[in-house]
């Protein structure tokens, strides 16, 4: 079925699908994933993520040059798209399995209601409601897959917040205006609070109540 173009009904490829949401942050259909992205990018679901090791290092990333949204431009450890009706949770660690090979714990939401819209110069459009989350890495080891991810180092979060917010260090647009804001929740990752859920968009509220037991935000 569609609605004005959207994909009312979940594909066979659901991995491809991205939730879009509607100007009050509800769910109103699907679109595969290489049709959201463009001068007109509709409204839609996401998240970011930042991994951190046992010592408060961050794992930065640099996104692959064929990306066509900011190729090749420094960013917070993973960013992606939850599929439908999957809890953000599950979403967030299984991009990160996906993009780094690498497992983690204690996912927890710390930026319910982020949300910003991103303009290219080449007139590429990110519209989102992109909910951040934390969480610790079970390995500093890494193998990213080189579609996603061009680089990846470890580095002391204290450096990268310091360097993202002087400018010295040019980083994704949405990842600088998450550290202007993850800065306030205090200098120590481990200590910041965990987000209200009731915060989070519509749309995630919505997948994570169908999703299973109700995972879907926390520790």
């Amino acid at each position: 079925m569609r609605n004005n173009g959207v994909v009312m009904t979940v594909q066979s490829v659901r991995s491809q699908l991205v939730v879009l949401c509607g100007p009050n942050g509800e769910a109103i259909g699907y679109r595969p994933k290489n049709r959201v992205h463009h001068r007109s990018t509709p409204l839609h679901l996401a998240f970011s993520s930042y991994v951190f090791d046992d010592r408060a290092q961050l794992l930065v990333t640099r996104r692959a040059h064929s990306k066509p949204t900011w190729p090749g431009v420094l960013t917070n450890t993973c960013c992606g798209h939850p599929e439908p009706a999957e809890p953000l949770v599950e979403a967030v660690e299984r991009r990160i399995m996906e993009e780094l090979g690498i497992a983690v714990h204690h996912t927890t939401l710390v930026l319910p209601s982020f949300s910003y819209r991103a303009e290219m110069a080449n007139g590429i459009v990110e519209n989102e409601l992109c909910p951040v989350y934390v969480a610790r890495a079970a390995s500093i080891d890494m193998h990213p897959d080189p579609a996603e991810v061009a680089e990846a180092t470890w580095m002391p979060w204290t450096a990268f917040a310091t360097q993202v917010l002087d400018s010295s260090l040019l980083v994704s647009p949405w990842c600088k205006s998450q550290v202007e804001q993850l800065t306030l929740l205090g200098p120590d990752p481990a200590e910041w609070p965990t987000g209200d859920p009731n915060r989070l968009p519509a749309a995630a509220v919505h997948w994570r109540r169908r999703g299973r037991g109700g995972k879907g935000v926390g520790r």
